[in-house]
């Protein structure tokens, strides 16, 4: 399945105008002919927008999931996005995939919260893995910080994680994430994954870009810069199937020594 990595900020604080960000992407990918874009963690409203997180926060089936159902009906790609989510009093830091048909597939609620920033904004979400059935791929939601936790992905390798789509919001200095944790996550779990990050200066924070799909093999497919992008690149289930049968990781784990790791 070719997937799109939209590298952007967005517009933070308008969330008008990052659904035109968002549509005129999805444009552009569905010409590459990709069948998924996935956009970075928060990128309906911006990140670093302090109180204007819980003004601007919508339930996932809210007024914008709607707007992004239609873009991808529109332009026949599936979208996944980050956004704050809101469930009574609370405000959760989300993911959402949308299919091609405008059918909302999988929502996640990140679990493991970023600083004393996020932990003012945000409540944790309670559920590890999160997948759905996407173009013959089991795909996963989870956001930035999750990833750097090895436990999180295992889990979602031994769910059958085929794709594990990665929204970020990955800030200077840790670029080393982008560069050299997430191949290996991809490597060690048998999957592909795709980090797609924020860029620029916002508010406090210098994310970095450098968004990325790394393969099973621990290669990068696409690696994009430090600016705002479209990258694309194949997630091969044919590749995925051989890799796994080569590698022997998930078959020679012994669970009855990994006790104390809880």
């Amino acid at each position: 399945m070719r997937t799109a990595l939209l590298q952007s900020s967005g517009r933070p604080g308008s969330v008008v105008e990052n659904l035109k960000v968002l549509d005129e992407a999805t444009g552009r990918a569905a010409a590459a002919g990709a069948g998924l874009l996935v956009a970075p963690e928060m990128f309906l409203t911006g990140y670093a927008i302090g109180d204007d997180i819980a003004r601007l926060a919508e339930p996932a089936d809210g007024d914008s999931a709607d707007a992004i159902a239609e873009i991808a009906t529109r332009h026949g790609v599936a979208v996944a996005y980050g956004y704050p989510e809101r469930e009574g009093e609370s405000v959760f830091n989300s993911a959402q995939l949308i299919s091609a048909d405008g059918t909302r597939l999988a929502n996640y609620r990140k679990t493991h919260l970023f600083g004393c920033f996020e932990r003012d904004h945000f409540t944790p979400g309670e559920q590890p893995v999160v997948q759905a059935e996407l173009g013959g791929l089991r795909v996963g939601l989870m956001i930035c910080y999750d990833v750097e936790f090895p436990e999180n992905v295992r889990a979602h390798a031994l769910a059958g994680t085929d794709l594990l789509l990665v929204p970020t919001a990955q800030m200077h200095p840790f670029q080393f994430v982008a560069e050299s944790v997430v191949p290996v996550r991809a490597f060690e779990n048998q999957m592909y994954v795709a980090y797609v990050n924020r860029v620029g200066q916002e508010g406090e924070f210098e994310f970095v870009g450098l968004s990325t799909l790394a393969g099973p093999d621990g290669v990068a497919r696409a690696r994009a810069g430090r600016g705002e992008e479209l990258v694309l690149a194949d997630a091969d289930p044919g590749f995925l199937t051989a890799s796994r049968e080569a590698n022997p990781y998930l078959k020679d784990r012994r669970p009855g020594f990994y006790g104390s790791l809880i």
